[in-house]
């Protein structure tokens, strides 16, 4: 792997959670191509874009402040999916699995931002 984010495997996991959400968004009804199906595809890229352009700083400060956005990122598309099964877009096993997902790629953020914090 030629850069460092690649070993990641936070980057990993944000990864397919990206290809799910993706899979996901081509299900939704058509009246939403240009609302909820984009942004929660957008969000769920932005996920790992932010952990692969946050891994090219020169400083912890500067990585932390990516893997902030990464992680709020991560609650953008919980909220998405709130959306969604309230318009009765995805079923609840759906959802929980998703959310469940989130979850736990918000808390490998947050543990990678902390590792970050006692090095400074």
């Amino acid at each position: 792997m030629a850069f460092k984010f690649e070993s990641l495997k936070v980057w990993q996991s944000s990864l397919q959670l990206g290809e799910k959400i993706n899979a996901l968004a081509d299900s939704f009804p058509g009246k939403e191509l240009y609302n909820l199906s984009s942004q929660i595809r957008r969000a769920a890229d932005s996920i790992g874009l932010n952990i692969a352009e946050g891994s090219t700083g020169h400083t912890n400060a500067e990585q932390k402040r990516f893997l902030l956005f990464a992680n709020r990122s991560t609650l953008e598309v919980v909220a998405c999916l709130i959306k969604a099964k309230l318009r009765n877009y995805i079923n609840d096993v759906t959802f929980e699995s998703l959310y469940k997902d989130c979850e736990l790629l918000s808390k490998m953020l947050n543990a990678f931002i902390h590792s970050l914090s006692k090095v400074e």
